[in-house]
């Protein structure tokens, strides 16, 4: 599915870019350029790195 129709950005690419490393909404819109001209895709692309974010746990166990 495209998210961004003006740079021609997929679900796909965002979710790859996110599992790069690239997990807050200006370092997706720096790499792929998400959200950078009529901003239409702005919410779905926050769904789909709220999504992404959430399946990484926020802390480590200690042994």
């Amino acid at each position: 599915m495209y998210v961004c129709l003006c740079k021609g950005i997929t679900e796909r690419q965002l979710r790859a870019a996110i599992a790069e490393g690239n997990t807050e909404f200006k370092q997706l819109k720096c790499e792929l350029g998400v959200g950078s001209q009529c901003g239409k895709c702005v919410p779905v692309a926050m769904a789909i790195l709220a999504e992404e974010n959430a399946k990484t746990p926020l802390y480590y166990e200690v042994a």
